[in-house]
């Protein structure tokens, strides 16, 4: 592939901030603090000179996280949110909060909530990701948009719709009634969205990685691209910045239990081992606020590894899915992932471990 002269392909803290909005006149774009840039749509965090996480303030529905990387030229993002929608709204602050130009898109994985918005970029824009990612996304195995991952998230968005309609309608107090409306109409914008979508696949791919050198200030940047093996599913890459000291893991790694529709457990947990061994002192999650240090990755280890043990042993006895996900206890993993109050898993993680146990 060429060099486009913005940046070199090979292969291969607390929070703070300098920038002043004002130096670039961005008039939409606001300052809330020195390490926080807000604009209409999106939440710029800075974690490092030029590294940004970005997160929804809930005028759009954006579901999940991304990430920017601005360079003296040119802009590198990671993931594309859930919809043409949402992307555009992403576009768009982007360019409030810099005046440099998107170069790179990179696609953590192929699902919807993450890779669903490719479409709107800039053609000029290069989409990087997991040749895996690029399989599912151009439908070489198969069609994302009515795969049961995809369905099992959308195909509830009208009914939420219509509740939030009605609380709108019911909520006598106006300052929750202002926010409920917000969500609805966040919500109505993302049901028509959907049907928008274009599953668009990335057009440079890599197996285990590939690095992006970009021009700073200071000089260049590596950005490394990292396959560590098959988790939250079979393509997940982590985007590394060994110089700043911050990976962003998709979901392959979140504060809370990641979905596990797609995944390979036992893989997984092998992949998370080799994100420990890398130098960071931040994770950005593909949801969920930053994690530092390797306990909540040893306890999501944990988990899985329980998981996948009770849910092998229940399998055995003759339960059926719907049984085993009913009846299997995870509440021991409670202390880390506040979310297991009560009996029982997510069906759709049961049915994946016994497909693999039956392979």
């Amino acid at each position: 592939m060429k060099n486009k002269s913005k940046f070199k392909i090979g292969f291969a803290a607390a929070l703070g901030a300098t920038l002043v909005i004002s130096l670039y006149g961005f008039v939409n774009a606001q300052s809330v603090s020195p390490s926080v840039i807000e604009t209409d749509s999106h939440i710029f965090t800075k974690m490092a000179d030029g590294v940004y996480q970005i997160t929804g303030t809930g005028k759009v529905y954006v579901m999940s996280n991304a990430m920017m990387v601005v360079g003296a030229e040119d802009v590198l993002i990671v993931d594309s949110h859930v919809t043409p929608n949402a992307a555009n709204a992403l576009v768009k602050s982007v360019a409030e909060v810099t005046d440099k130009p998107i170069r790179y898109l990179v696609n953590s994985h192929y699902h919807f909530d993450h890779a669903h918005g490719n479409q709107v970029f800039p053609h000029q824009v290069e989409i990087i990701g997991h040749s895996y990612t690029r399989q599912k996304l151009s439908g070489e195995l198969g069609n994302v948009l009515t795969e049961s991952t995809h369905l099992s998230f959308t195909e509830g968005v009208p009914a939420l719709v219509e509740r939030l309609k009605e609380q709108v309608a019911q909520e006598s107090d106006p300052a929750r009634k202002a926010q409920l409306q917000v969500s609805l109409s966040a919500q109505q914008a993302h049901m028509v969205s959907i049907k928008e979508v274009v599953p668009t696949p990335p057009n440079i791919t890599m197996e285990s990685e590939l690095s992006v050198f970009q021009t700073t200030d200071q000089g260049s940047r590596e950005i490394r691209i990292l396959h560590l093996g098959r988790s939250h599913t079979a393509g997940d890459v982590v985007v590394y910045l060994p110089q700043e000291k911050i990976v962003f893991t998709g979901d392959m790694m979140i504060p809370f239990l990641s979905y596990m529709g797609d995944s390979f457990p036992l893989e997984w947990i092998d992949s998370l081992e080799a994100l420990k061994n890398l130098e960071y002192d931040f994770i950005l999650p593909g949801h969920g606020l930053p994690l530092q240090g390797t306990e909540k990755v040893s306890q999501f280890q944990g988990y899985i590894r329980d998981l996948w043990d009770k849910t092998a042993a229940m399998k055995a006895s003759g339960l059926s899915i719907e049984d085993t996900a009913a009846q299997i206890d995870m509440r021991n993993h409670a202390g880390a992932f506040p979310q297991l109050n009560s009996i029982g898993a997510d069906v759709r993680a049961v049915r994946r471990i016994y497909a693999l146990l039956d392979q």
